[in-house]
């Protein structure tokens, strides 16, 4: 009881800190995000801090203890294979199909092993779960179900609130208060698989700087944390994007458009949808080959970045061919329907 008093009024003091604009070192945030995860600090408080944060900002060092907090309290998902994560923050406001989604699909196809973190909608159209769930692809899988998975089909959906049960404390606030908060940030950060290699999209260029840093502090292998024109949270088909190569404990800056890799400029309006159905039917009609226009260039050139990470081929621009094959081939949509059936576990008495 005395050190939850304890976690409480150090929660307390925490927020007078936010409210003075200044800022924790590591260990601070680590503190303050246990707090929540721990269930120490109350709904109204988590409140507060979401909303502080939302105006005042965070520097790399929070980002990264809160990182440390959320893993620390996750569910970790035990194998022992190099996976990749497409994961974005979401929260651009944008309303596109849920490209992130269909890239993760379509490169595990092609063998990449994909541990794709996500969740069902907060602040857009269609999270990855509601698409997921509408294309018939299963999303509450147990562990070692989603450990198979990854073994045999090269990809699993990994549901937040299964691996993330400390979650629940700040679920309620997050919902009410209906805006983007730290915790889309925090999201691709935090994938129970460990992947040290992502695709990262994120909402604007200030805050993809600040998980670069905070990926290059916590060790990952490769990562390509993107910002797309007009604020995408995936490399953009109607502009320029900017990313950040993460690699050997360096970050490197890149200016990448459709056009340096022979993809067309397409309109924001052809990627959006207003329902999770939406979504899903525009990315089926892609694996079906119905769709090759803007839809499918943008997963196209999602997808070549994606195998990059992954070190499947030396450039963006090869990954593109090889995405495209994928897809001409059938391969990509024998994939899709591959991933609809559970695995099944073998369990020993």
């Amino acid at each position: 009881m005395t050190t939850d008093l304890h976690v409480k009024s150090n929660f307390k003091d925490g927020l007078s800190r936010l409210i003075n604009g200044e800022h924790f070192n590591r260990q601070e945030a680590k503190g303050m995000m246990d707090a929540i995860m721990s269930g120490a600090a109350t709904s109204s408080q988590i409140s507060a801090f979401l909303s502080i944060l939302r105006f005042r900002g965070e520097t790399a060092e929070e980002l990264t203890g809160f990182v440390e907090s959320m893993r620390a309290h996750a569910l970790r998902l035990e194998h022992d294979e190099d996976v990749l994560d497409t994961c974005g923050t979401g929260g651009d406001g944008l309303s596109t199909f849920n490209i992130s989604t269909a890239v993760a699909i379509l490169i595990s196809s092609l063998g990449v092993k994909v541990a794709k973190h996500g969740n069902r909608a907060v602040s857009s159209k269609s999270g990855s779960a509601d698409v997921l769930e509408i294309l018939g692809i299963p999303v509450q899988s147990t562990a070692d179900e989603a450990v198979a998975s990854l073994k045999t089909k090269h990809m699993c959906f990994l549901f937040a609130p299964l691996y993330h049960a400390s979650m629940r404390f700040a679920s309620a606030p997050r919902k009410e208060l209906g805006f983007r908060t730290i915790f889309n940030v925090l999201g691709p950060l935090v994938n129970p698989a460990q992947s040290q290699r992502q695709l990262l999209g994120v909402f604007d260029l200030d805050h993809a700087k600040k998980m670069a840093e905070s990926l290059r502090a916590l060790g990952t292998q490769r990562a390509l944390v993107v910002t797309g024109d007009r604020g995408l949270d995936e490399l953009a088909i109607t502009g320029p994007s900017w990313a950040l190569l993460v690699e050997k404990d360096t970050i490197q800056e890149l200016t990448l458009s459709p056009e340096d890799f022979g993809l067309p400029l397409g309109r924001l309006e052809e990627i959006q949808v207003k329902t999770a159905r939406e979504s899903a039917e525009l990315i089926q009609a892609i694996f079906d080959g119905k769709n090759r226009s803007t839809p499918a260039h943008i997963v196209l050139l999602n997808a070549g970045a994606a195998l990059f990470v992954a070190d499947r081929v030396a450039t963006i621009k090869e990954g593109i061919a090889l995405a495209q094959e994928a897809i001409d081939s059938g391969k990509a949509l024998r994939q899709l329907e591959r991933l609809k059936t559970v695995e099944k576990v073998e369990r020993h008495a």
